[in-house]
């Protein structure tokens, strides 16, 4: 479903708060039982990010790690105090489409409680670790149905050698399995029968500027749709520690990490942002704590 009409389109900016070594690509180089002992980098990075987005006037949603919020409570409080929107990013940074359906409840229910705890606010959203909603794990969604999340941000439409489901809907749409929760897919344009990604992180770094420009355009201009946009902290931090993984993983983490804050910055100077819960709530989907706006002529 998208917005026909001659209203700016607003774009929905989101960041995925994890540290470096979070990185699914990196489960077999680094334990999870050495998280604790490694230089953690996340609040410094996440509060680049605060500063960049409060100079451009742009709000945005922070799917946070249920890990990082339970160490740095005060991080999440000042991402809230900013008026940025807090999600959900599950708590311990599995793939879904690797954990039992037990044991995915318990990850996003103690990862929205803690939220939620600290905060003192509901959290409505939830986007899984590395986009891991697949065809093998749609059944992820019903659990957030039951948990009480509103929508979704976790199915990539794209092929992917770790995610992505290409035959999905490529914008905002209503999941027909729990008719209560909306799915906001990360960002493609379509060429031909292929779908190719637009929507940020590695694509945003590997790919020239002008690529995620042109897509980000083209969505807007011709589908007269938003696109939903994504970055981790750890992208716009050159210094980072380097680990030992296989090269196709350092490269897709490592390349480019130099020129992100630039690139970043002339997205904001060239589009607008806002939370994913506020985009949605443009498009006309009722999404709890957040005023819909009256659709207009709305185009499925």
């Amino acid at each position: 479903m998208v917005i026909a009409g001659d209203a700016p389109i607003v774009n929905a900016m989101t960041i995925d708060v994890e540290d470096y070594f979070h990185v699914s690509a990196f489960d077999d180089v680094i334990p999870r039982h050495r998280w604790d002992g490694l230089e953690s980098r996340v609040c410094a990075n996440t509060e680049r990010l605060l500063d960049i987005f409060e100079s451009t006037g742009v709000r945005a949603t922070f799917f946070v790690l249920g890990w990082v919020a339970q160490r740095f409570p005060r991080l999440v409080n000042e991402i809230a105090a900013a008026g940025h929107e807090i999600a959900s990013h599950g708590y311990g940074h599995r793939l879904v489409y690797d954990l039992t359906q037990a044991a995915f409840r318990d990850d996003v229910r103690q990862s929205k409680d803690l939220l939620e705890s600290i905060t003192g606010r509901p959290v409505y959203g939830y986007r899984a670790p590395s986009y891991s909603v697949t065809a093998q794990s749609l059944w992820a969604l019903d659990v957030l149905m039951e948990e009480g999340f509103s929508y979704d941000a976790s199915i990539f439409p794209i092929h992917h050698d770790r995610y992505g489901i290409p035959q999905s809907p490529r914008h905002p749409y209503r999941l027909q399995r729990t008719h209560s929760v909306i799915e906001a897919p990360a960002s493609t344009v379509q060429c031909g029968p292929v779908n190719l990604p637009v929507a940020g992180g590695g694509y945003f770094r590997i790919l020239p500027y002008a690529w995620t420009r042109w897509g980000i355009r083209r969505i807007n201009a011709r589908e007269h749709a938003p696109a939903i946009f994504y970055l981790h902290p750890w992208e716009i931090d050159p210094d980072q520690p380097r680990l030992p993984a296989p090269l196709l993983s350092r490269f897709r983490h490592y390349c480019n990490l130099s020129r992100t804050e630039s690139r970043l910055r002339a997205l904001l100077n060239d589009f607008e942002f806002s939370t994913l819960a506020t985009v949605l709530g443009r498009a006309g989907f009722d999404v709890a704590g957040v005023e819909s706006v009256p659709a207009r002529r709305l185009v499925s």
